[in-house]
């Protein structure tokens, strides 16, 4: 503790010194300059790499053609727009050389991408491009444009950039995580219906794999996310991927709850032999009786979070209606009285 409170006076004797401001804003503002431009390089290599360049219009031109294939086995559902466009050619190559090298760290950020719905091959340096663009950039905006048009103090403007960087820092995890969240709740939405398409196609007499793929053609209007799900698993599984494997992948991919608990009962139905389409229906059943519960979960919390409005908006006004004319007579009964 004493060593903090040393050091605290420390740092108060040196922002009182204003020479030792002037030189810890000029560091700063070199150590951001010489940040931009070794992003700028980067992306200048980068760009002007050929074999980089190459590589990127095969993956662009193999993700053209693998969006035709789908939209042409699935009845007209339209590719995403991908990461790898626009942002890739120069998000890209500024974040290739922040990639961590750790393996683990890759593939954690990897699947938290996918799980957001972002499968380009670049989206991993797309995001640490878009980390440093937003780290950098609003910083230099800051010094450059709020600095001397506002003629603040150097602590505070150093406190405005510093504020402003970590902001930047922060914000593509936190636009991953809004992603996830939403996609989520678009995918949870959508697999009552799946399911229940599912049990006819399967009691109609279609295979797993084809009952799916079914499915994804029909939910290509009303739940587009679902459905690029399934019709990606129905191209696995025409490209010679087992279904075994390929359930696997969707559990992963899409991190859902409820989909970890559809893929596990399909798994346990292959390897004891059971019907499918009994397995689906009584998962169907399961599933609505779960939704209707937190439906009534939620119902009954309702009154508990009205208590909050009631109490800060209501409660104060009906008070000042109900009260208010009496309180006044009483102030001037009382005002008479001490007269």
């Amino acid at each position: 503790m004493e060593r903090i409170n040393q050091w605290m006076a420390w740092l108060d004797e040196q922002v009182a010194d204003p020479v030792m401001i002037e030189l810890g804003f000029a560091t700063l503002m070199g150590l951001a300059i010489f940040a931009l431009l070794v992003a700028l390089v980067l992306l200048i290599i980068g760009l002007s790499d050929p074999l980089r360049r190459r590589l990127r219009g095969l993956e662009a031109h193999a993700e053209v053609a693998a969006a035709g294939h789908g939209s042409g086995t699935s009845g007209g559902i339209k590719a995403s727009p991908s990461v790898a466009g626009g942002l890739d050619h120069w998000l890209g190559p500024m974040g290739e050389k922040l990639v961590p090298s750790e393996e683990e760290k890759q593939h954690k950020l990897a699947q938290r991408l996918r799980r957001a719905g972002k499968r380009s091959p670049g989206a991993v340096n797309v995001f640490y491009g878009a980390r440093l663009a937003l780290t950098v950039l609003p910083a230099l905006v800051v010094m450059a444009v709020l600095v001397p048009l506002t003629r603040l103090p150097i602590s505070t403007a150093l406190l405005v950039m510093m504020a402003v960087a970590i902001v930047g820092y922060v914000l593509p995890s936190f636009w991953l995580d809004q992603q996830f969240n939403k996609r989520t709740r678009l995918l949870r939405r959508g697999l009552p219906d799946a399911l229940d398409l599912l049990v006819v196609c399967t009691e109609a007499g279609l295979g797993l794999a084809a009952g799916i793929q079914r499915v994804s053609h029909e939910l290509a209007v009303s739940h587009p996310e679902l459905s690029d799900e399934l019709n990606l698993f129905g191209l696995q599984t025409r490209a010679g991927m087992d279904h075994r494997s390929a359930l696997r992948d969707l559990e992963e991919r899409t991190g859902v709850e409820d989909i970890r608990g559809l893929v596990t009962t399909l798994l346990q139905s292959m390897r004891f032999g059971t019907s499918i389409a009994a397995t689906l229906r009584i998962y169907a059943s399961e599933l609505r009786d779960k939704r209707t519960q937190e439906a009534e979960e939620k119902a009954a919390k309702v009154s508990t979070k009205m208590l909050f409005p009631l109490i800060f908006c209501v409660f104060p006004s009906f008070f000042v209606v109900a009260l208010g004319p009496p309180l006044l007579g009483a102030m001037e009964a009382l005002a008479r009285a001490g007269q």
